[in-house]
């Protein structure tokens, strides 16, 4: 095992005994200093950040990954504003969730708890590190970030400020560790630290996400690709589906609840019309080879898929899946084939049929008649998020506050004893 992970595991663990028990207006006090360090070196973080992206466009980092990285006045904001809101939100340690006395007189309440120690190992997005270092504090667990290294001097700065914060509150700085050694061999032996880590959340690429599930030897909770799909009843309002595609996949390209794919009832009569729409956009379309020709005798362009996952490729940037199906069966039998489970739409003015899609499907949220963009966790009102877990243990959808929680029981008698 590494002596570097392994100290940064001990030290999470240890400080973990603290966190657990600090009280809830520490640990706001703290959230608040944070909110007030971002705004007040914003300008420092900014030139920090201008050196990751110098290196992210030196080594040809996508565009949707550039955005994600880049720490505009906006997302430092929106990072300051995140923190507040955890510290308005109450606090889950603690909380009853439910109680009763026994039989035999002995008062029985299950409680929240938090997990202890949460390792998160992600790409690019430096929000994430204030985002789920302030999750992780309010929740009482210690934080483990491992970032890229596409990001290194943004997220150094991030800790630096967060844990300046923590230390002006009287609680430990290594609440909030990051790994700044970015070698991914490192996350081999921090995923099999079983004794000091109670979970693993990988958050980025697809072979990001399926390295951390091979190698971990510690419970892992996915934020797996979206591949989100949007599919157009022969019934939809024109304007309304015209408003609500191009916003899910041309808004902001680059994320994981942006659409990737397009399913149009054949009978639904304004299909030309709404390419057409898409395509000013700047938004190219694919298909296989039955897709282009059908919109073709259209007069809509359609382009081949560029590789061979076809309608199951996670593009993030102005390129869109598209092909006609029979009937709402036919949608939810692609997207059966095709999607990761994270988002899907209906566009329709039929109740039945938006039951029927709802019920059909098993992804972790599904939207009638608005954007997938709405799968978040500031727009589900969670302040943050961790991610937006698309397995089935033991979160779906954005993983907030509760979320990095467990439960325990107590029992409260007056000398029972069991006969």
């Amino acid at each position: 095992m590494n002596e570097y992970i392994t100290r940064i595991a001990d030290n999470a663990l240890e400080v973990s005994q603290v966190l657990r028990q600090a009280s809830t207006a520490r640990k706001n006090a703290v959230l608040r200093a944070l909110a007030e360090r971002l705004r007040d070196n914003r300008e420092e973080l900014k030139t920090e950040n201008a050196r990751d992206i110098a290196y992210a466009r030196e080594i040809g980092l996508e565009a949707s990954m550039l955005d994600r990285l880049t720490l505009s006045d906006k997302v430092i904001d929106s990072m300051a504003n995140a923190a507040l809101e955890i510290a308005a939100f109450n606090d889950p340690v603690g909380e009853v969730v439910e109680g009763h006395t026994l039989k035999s007189g002995v008062r029985l309440s299950k409680l929240r708890t938090p997990l202890g120690v949460v390792a998160l190992i992600y790409e690019s997005r430096p929000n994430v590190t204030i985002d789920v270092g302030a999750l992780c504090l309010k929740s009482g667990n210690a934080a483990i970030l491992r970032g890229g290294k596409e990001a290194i001097h943004s997220n150094r700065m991030l800790v630096k400020l967060f844990q300046s914060a923590l230390v002006a509150e009287n609680l430990p700085a290594e609440a909030v560790q990051l790994i700044e050694k970015t070698d991914r061999a490192l996350i081999v032996d921090l995923v099999k630290c079983t004794k000091q880590i109670d979970l693993v959340v990988p958050r980025g690429g697809e072979a990001l996400i399926q390295f951390v599930t091979e190698h971990s030897l510690i419970p892992v909770v996915k934020h797996d690709k979206g591949v989100c799909t949007i599919y157009i009843e022969k019934d939809a309002r024109y304007g309304m589906a015209r408003d609500i595609v191009i916003n899910a996949k041309a808004q902001r390209p680059g994320v994981c609840n942006a659409a990737e794919c397009l399913l149009i009832h054949r009978d639904w009569p304004h299909a030309a019309a709404l390419c057409a729409d898409i395509a000013a956009k700047g938004v190219t379309l694919h298909s296989d080879a039955t897709g282009i020709d059908a919109f073709s005798s259209l007069g809509v362009k359609v382009e081949p898929f560029l590789n061979e996952l076809g309608f199951a490729h996670e593009y993030l940037s102005l390129n869109m899946g598209i092909r006609f199906v029979g009937d709402l069966d036919a949608a939810v039998r692609h997207i059966l084939q095709y999607g990761s489970k994270h988002s899907e739409a209906i566009i329709t003015e039929n109740y039945s049929a938006a039951q029927q899609f709802i019920d059909a499907l098993d992804s972790a949220a599904v939207f009638v008649n608005c954007s997938t963009r709405f799968h978040d966790g500031g727009e589900f009102g969670l302040g943050a998020e961790v991610g937006i877990a698309t397995g089935k243990l033991h979160v779906r959808g954005p993983m907030g506050l509760r979320d990095l929680t467990t439960m325990r029981y107590v029992a409260r008698g007056q000398g029972e004893i069991r006969q």
